[in-house]
């Protein structure tokens, strides 16, 4: 294991078997999180539009910002290049707002390495690229077994990693995120960057699955 990692203008599904049903209540960390929030709120430390500008922003926030970028840096060899030795400065090259201040590092999926990207502490994930993450991704389950037995987690999102290809599982933290850039498939030579991105999926991007196939 490595060390300590809604639809737009087109669709991003992303069909497998749920790894754990969302729950209809609150759980232990949305609670925390809304007392933490009514208490800051409170004690006049953030003000109630703050609150809603950020809820804003994260809405704005989208995987087909994500799915763009990758279409660029699969078309361009020297935006890739730049994407991979420096994430954070080529997200904002391209023109989205990091506005978390996180530090974002890119993973690039080859024919001998799948990356995974997993928060193993809570659900830290790149959401100025990504927008919010799935309910699944903040799952225990999922969090648990993204360590344990990466493999088998994976065929259950329908990706079958051959024995031969290493899996590296890339845990956030709150300072440093993570994302992956999925192999281009084959036959898409001289596609643009549009019909490109509509290859591209949330969970490619997280390392759960591949691009599509044209």
């Amino acid at each position: 294991m490595a060390a300590h990692t809604h639809e737009g203008a087109h669709e991003h599904e992303d069909p497998h078997a749920p790894i754990e049903a969302a729950a209809g209540e609150p759980d232990y960390f949305d609670v925390l999180q809304m007392a933490v929030r009514e208490l800051m709120v409170e004690k006049g430390l953030i003000g109630a539009g703050e609150v809603r500008a950020m809820i804003e922003t994260l809405d704005a926030h989208e995987p087909s910002r994500g799915a763009a970028l990758v279409a660029r840096a699969w078309s361009d060899p020297g935006f890739k290049e730049r994407l991979l030795a420096d994430g954070t400065a080529a997200i904002v090259e391209f023109g989205i707002d990091n506005y978390d201040g996180t530090k974002l590092i890119v993973l690039e999926q080859t024919p001998d390495t799948h990356n995974l990207v997993v928060c193993t502490l809570c659900s830290c994930y790149p959401r100025p690229v990504l927008g919010l993450p799935p309910d699944w991704y903040k799952s225990r389950p999922y969090r648990a077994r993204a360590v344990r037995e990466p493999r088998a987690l994976l065929a259950e999102f329908g990706t079958e990693v051959p024995d031969e290809v290493a899996i590296r599982v890339h845990d956030s933290t709150a300072n440093m995120r993570y994302l992956v850039l999925p192999m281009r498939p084959e036959g898409t030579e001289g596609w643009s960057e549009e019909d490109l991105a509509e290859l591209v999926t949330r969970d490619a991007m997280i390392g759960v699955t591949t691009a599509r196939e044209p």
